[in-house]
């Protein structure tokens, strides 16, 4: 696979082509794949950053780091995507690691929690992850909360 060019930026600085990037990724594994139907543009993305990972000048890898005080008390990981032709590539892998590493630079040590498909337990189990719910349905689809501690 190519290598990763990483974007990280507030919602103020992405660019017109960016925004469309990561909503048509978004919409595109979300609702059309996952097939389900929810509010995507949710008011948070503008208090949010955003890790982009383009390869091969297509976007293969996004997510949002949602701000304390806006969905819970801590940072949160959300809309956790890899692109379907990316899928198997570690850009996964790569994308928590570098949200991770860019949360930790910017804002200090911090927790934080994100809202898991629950199958993805073990997968940010290893980066620190650790549940903190009993399972429960989100837009239909099985999900437990998580929480890395600073």
């Amino acid at each position: 696979m190519a290598p990763i060019e990483w974007r990280w930026k507030n919602f103020a600085s992405l660019s017109p082509d960016e925004l469309y990037d990561i909503i048509s990724l978004r919409e595109r594994v979300f609702v059309v794949e996952q097939n389900c139907v929810y509010l995507d543009c949710d008011g948070i993305d503008r208090n949010s950053w955003h890790l982009s990972g383009y390869a091969g000048g297509s976007l293969a890898a996004y997510l949002r780091v949602v701000m304390p005080g806006i969905k819970y008390k801590e940072h949160a990981l959300g809309r956790v995507v890899t692109a379907p032709e990316a899928r198997g590539s570690g850009y996964g892998k790569d994308l928590t690691r570098e949200a991770l590493a860019r949360v930790h630079a910017q804002f200090g040590a911090s927790p934080i929690r994100i809202s898991a498909q629950a199958y993805l337990e073990k997968f940010y189990g290893s980066f620190g992850f650790t549940r903190q719910s009993e399972e429960y349905l989100e837009d239909g689809i099985p999900h437990i909360e998580m929480l890395r501690k600073a």
